[in-house]
């Protein structure tokens, strides 16, 4: 099958109804260092969209120039309609969530909540008002008089976000904000920022390069590479029909199939994206059912982590596969005798898609 197309950006110029944020042809150099290449991009009102890539390809660029913190080279930046393109940051109706929080220890939760409706002149009983109905939206109603040294880390994640939400902004940005967090604290606070978002309605948009991340939390998930959009599309989209060799490789293990080996197992050549999870491992004369590829191979490397275990399969025709199966009855003895062995790989022709 063929991969779906990236996803583009409506037409130069204004943007359309609905849509929160409109990149045209955004271009960023540092010298002669060129950090953003000519994105186009769409975010839509009250979607989390996340920028996907890896470190230096520009998605966190990208946010800061949404941010008002750098300047493009040329192209433009529009917010509901708007060209913001020149304006500073305090004059755009955006907010920004850094990964190191950036919180007053002098001052109370309250206060710091409290800080920027200060710094804007808002009376005092108005701003305690919004400041304890944005610590109520995360979960932290109880807790203003706390100084941020007496919080967890995942309560000052919290607080930051109470301190960017009372502003009331249209578009929220995070800097991959959960950065510092330990594994447990990291995958609890993607669920309960997901929650936050539905609740509040505003628009995210989140930086960062981490796949699990984006997959977990993301409406639509923009891919960059080399200071391109490669793909923008939903988790499904992007994992499932990958648009090019990059987005394969780097949103989950990469499975391709190509060339010689293309041509012998699928009768075609070209490459094509295989995940790990559409294929099964089964016995080298078992044969494949109607719409199947097979290809035969050894078992080169077993990896047992917990819940599944990885087979790297080294395959007759050329290349490697990586299948993956749950363990479901297998412990990490049973597994690992299937190192060395013969085996057949199975998938469906339907989970095979063509790479760009």
């Amino acid at each position: 099958m063929t991969a779906a197309a990236p996803a583009t950006a409506a037409p130069a110029g204004a943007s359309q109804p609905g849509v929160a944020i409109a990149l045209r042809g955004l271009r960023k150099s540092f010298g002669d260092v060129v950090a953003v290449d000519g994105v186009d991009l769409d975010i839509y009102d009250g979607e989390f969209l996340t920028l996907l890539g890896p470190s230096g390809s520009g998605k966190t660029t990208v946010l800061r120039m949404i941010a008002g913190f750098e300047l493009p080279t040329s192209g433009s930046i529009l917010l509901s309609g708007e060209d913001v393109t020149r304006r500073p940051p305090f004059d755009r109706d955006v907010n920004t969530v850094f990964q190191d929080y950036a919180l007053f220890p002098t001052m109370s939760v309250q206060q710091n909540v409290e800080y920027g409706l200060m710094v804007k002149k808002v009376g005092r009983a108005e701003r305690q008002q919004r400041a304890a109905q944005a610590l109520a939206s995360v979960h932290l109603g109880d807790y203003g008089a706390r100084r941020p040294a007496q919080l967890s880390g995942g309560q000052r994640q919290r607080v930051a976000l109470a301190r960017a939400l009372v502003n009331r902004p249209k578009v929220l940005l995070l800097d991959e904000p959960l950065g510092a967090l330990d594994l447990k604290l990291r995958q609890q606070m993607q669920i309960e920022l997901k929650e936050l978002q539905r609740e509040v309605g505003i628009t995210f948009v989140f930086v960062t390069h981490d796949q699990e991340e984006a997959l977990t939390m993301s409406d639509r998930i923009a891919v960059f590479d080399a200071g391109q959009v490669q793909q923008v599309g939903t988790p499904a989209d992007v994992y499932e029909r990958p648009a090019s060799h990059f987005v394969a490789s780097f949103v989950g293990t990469s499975n391709v199939l190509a060339d010689t080996a293309a041509q012998q197992v699928l009768g075609r050549r070209g490459a094509y994206s295989i995940r790990p999870e559409k294929i099964r491992m089964v016995e080298p004369d078992e044969p494949a059912g109607p719409g199947e590829h097979f290809a035969d191979g050894v078992v080169a490397e077993v990896e047992y982590v917990g819940s599944v275990t990885r087979f790297l399969v080294n395959l007759d025709v050329g290349g490697h596969l990586v299948a993956l199966q749950q363990n479901l009855t297998s412990t990490s003895m049973d597994v690992a005798r299937y190192r060395n062995r013969r085996v057949r790989l199975v998938w469906h022709g339907e989970h095979e898609f063509e790479l760009a």
